[in-house]
Formats: structure tokens, C-alpha cells, sequence
């Protein structure tokens, strides 16, 4: 961290690895989450794309502290704001996609808004301790972690169950310690689950389609792989 002169004022503490004033920071982290049900997407491209656009299921929307609506995608080894997204090939988010009507559009959808606003007002909560949950909703995209402990020689993909919501705006991947496991299916908030993001295994994220590729050897999705790990 780097502070000014000027006291504990939180404009004028920067976090090196964001660059952002711990105001903007505690304005931009997200309080509540609402599932996408309806199959909407997003569009980007990369630098490889030229005038072809890729598109990818969204997992919830998100509200910010500050208003502010945003779809929430896995990428890479995070859940990401779409505008935010970032990959080896310059990955870039170029909107919305509603495939049921073909129609592209930019700015999140009224009842989506409505709902998180509404939810949030209900059930505003006061919480002492940043690693507070504040919500679990479930993986309705069939994300897929891939583990790995050995310089990805071998791989292990695993089904995201859910995703928890942290008072401090972190959101963790949870997955099921088979061990644990005492009831089927495993639903959110089961005594079994573990977040992704602690295990010194986990590597990357993926929606089902790529991680279904990655389990039949198809050699686009593990050439893919084999970017990610020169990336390294």
C-alpha cells in the first residue's frame, strides 16, 4: 500500500495491484448477485479473431456498491466482470447477446437491475468481518475447475457447485471434497465443499462445452491448454 501525508483518508491510499483508491475499491466490490436463467451471453473477440466474435454463457449478474450492473463470467482463473475480461491473446468483451431474439446489447437488462436492487435493499446485512458470506448461489453453466499438480502432465476437471459471495466483494469456486461427500447431489452450502481458489491445485476455469473437449483429448482444447501453460 502507499499513503499520502494526509491522514487515513481512503483516497489517497492506492493498492499496488490494482492501482485504485481503497474508496474505489470499497465502491466497486459487489454486494449481491443474481443467477442468469435465461441463457444470455456475452460477445468478445481476441487478437486471432478478426471480424469473428466468440460467445460465452453468463453465470449471474452483479451489483456493485456504487449502482453499477455487470455481468460475471469464469475466466481464465477468476469470475471476472465481462468488461473487464483479459487473456493471453488480448481478449476484449464487445457486448451482450440475447440468442433467443439474435439481438446484441450493451447495458444490463432492466429486470436484472431491478431484481439485484430490490434484493439488495431486502437483505442488507451488517457485517464486521470481510470474509463474511453474504450469499452461495449455483453454478448454472456447468463451470468446470481444472486442477492440477504437476505442471499439467495430468489433469483433473472438476464441477463448480456453487459460488460464494464475500462481504469484501471476493467470490470463491466451490467444489466437492469427495471424501466429504455424505448426501446427493451436492447443493450449495453442503458441509463438503471447499473453494477453488484456496487449493494449491487449482489452475484454470472452464464452461462445460470446453471442458467436455478437454476430457475427449479434442486437440483445439488442448492446444488451448498448451497457450495457457506457456503463459505461465
Amino acid at each position: 500500500m502507499k499513503t499520502s501525508n494526509k491522514g487515513r483518508n481512503t483516497d489517497n491510499v492506492v493498492d499496488l495491484f490494482t492501482g485504485k483508491t481503497l474508496s474505489q475499491l470499497h465502491d466497486g466490490r459487489f454486494i449481491r448477485l443474481a443467477p442468469e436463467l435465461d441463457g444470455l451471453e456475452i460477445l468478445y473477440s481476441n487478437e486471432t479473431s478478426g471480424d469473428m466474435l466468440y460467445s460465452l454463457q453468463i453465470l449471474a449478474w452483479g451489483l456493485r456498491a456504487n449502482g453499477d450492473v455487470v455481468a460475471l463470467v469464469p475466466w481464465l482463473n477468476d469470475i471476472v466482470p465481462c468488461t473487464e475480461i483479459c487473456d493471453p491473446l488480448n481478449g476484449t468483451w464487445e457486448g451482450y447477446f440475447d440468442p433467443g431474439i439474435d439481438e446484441v446489447f450493451y447495458e444490463a437488462p432492466i429486470h436484472k437491475v431491478v431484481e439485484l436492487e430490490t434484493a439488495a435493499e431486502y437483505y442488507e446485512l451488517e457485517c464486521e468481518e470481510p470474509d463474511t458470506i453474504v450469499q452461495e448461489i449455483p453454478d448454472t453453466i456447468g463451470t468446470h475447475a481444472v486442477l492440477s499438480d504437476n505442471g499439467f502432465q495430468s489433469l483433473t476437471l472438476t464441477q463448480v457447485i456453487s459460488w460464494q459471495l464475500l462481504h469484501d466483494g471476493t467470490m470463491l469456486a466451490m467444489l466437492a471434497d469427495e471424501d466429504k461427500v455424505v448426501n446427493t447431489p451436492v447443493l450449495p452450502g453442503d458441509d463438503c465443499l471447499y473453494p477453488a481458489q484456496a487449493s494449491e491445485t487449482f489452475r484454470y476455469f472452464f464452461q462445460h462445452q470446453i471442458a467436455n473437449k478437454i476430457k475427449a483429448q479434442d486437440p483445439e482444447a488442448m492446444a488451448a491448454i498448451s497457450l495457457l501453460v506457456d503463459q505461465n
